[in-house]
Formats: structure tokens, sequence, C-alpha cells
């Protein structure tokens, strides 16, 4: 990963990665110019990506049948005397699935939490970063499957 950085606080950066190149700069919340994204979106969009790719393989290996995987994420951020805290992570992934015993469904809550605890940023993150995962499983007649 490469990063180069212009002007100053209120400058903005260019990231390069293997399969990324974006701007980065300061948020508008914390008085920057808001160009691009940010450390906080990178952090909650790492944590997200790293929890959904981990539950999909949870439930590929499960063999529970997944018509569709989705998720919402937030971040919560304190700011106490000038200073940003990153708290706390919620997930919300959405799972619809055919119609599914009460055994399975409670297994897929399990993996829901298991993929929490085992995501590589989830554990790199463990101490200093609250994290939750609020699952919704909805079910659906769509005959459509994928994870």
């Amino acid at each position: 990963m490469n990063l180069s950085w212009s002007e100053g606080r209120n400058g903005t950066g260019n990231l390069t990665a293997t399969n990324l190149n974006t701007i980065v700069s300061i948020p508008r919340e914390m008085n920057g110019p808001g160009i691009g994204t940010n450390p906080d979106e990178m952090l909650l969009g790492a944590s997200a990506t790293c929890y959904l790719i981990t539950f999909a393989a949870l439930l590929e290996n499960a063999k529970i049948p997944v018509v569709a995987l989705s998720m919402e994420s937030q971040g919560f951020v304190d700011v106490t005397d000038g200073v940003f805290t990153y708290q706390k992570i919620v997930h919300k992934p959405n799972v619809k699935v055919l119609q599914l015993t009460e055994h399975e469904e409670n297994r897929l809550s399990r993996l829901a939490q298991k993929a929490e605890q085992t995501c590589m940023i989830s554990k790199a993150l463990k101490g200093n970063v609250h994290i939750e995962c609020h699952l919704q499983i909805e079910h659906t007649s769509d005959c459509q499957q994928s994870t």
C-alpha cells in the first residue's frame, strides 16, 4: 500500500494498493475537507467486509441454503476533550433463506456470532473497539440461491 499526501492537515492523499486506488482526507465531521474516503470509513469497511466474507464462508461450509446475503454496518465515535475514539461497530447482516427448521435458524445465529469472533479484523480490534452483531433472518420463497 502506498500513500502520498499534500498540503498539511486539510490536504488530500492518494491511497493505492493492488486493487484499490482512492482519494483520502479528514472527514467534514472532524473539520476536514471531506474529499474521498477517510480512515474511519476504511476501518468500518475493513471490519464489515472481513465479517461478511467470514460469515459467507461459514454459511457455505455449514451447507445452509442462502438465497441472498447483505449487511449494513455502523461505526460509533466518541469525542471527549477534542479526542476522537472509535468506540463501537455494529454489524447488521441480513440473510434471506428458504424455510429453515428451528435448529437451522439457531445454527445460523451461532454462525453469525462465530463470524464476528473469528474475523481477522475483529480479532485485531478486540479490546479497543466493541463489535456487535444483530442478525436479521428473512424468509423468502425465491428459489435462486447464492452465498
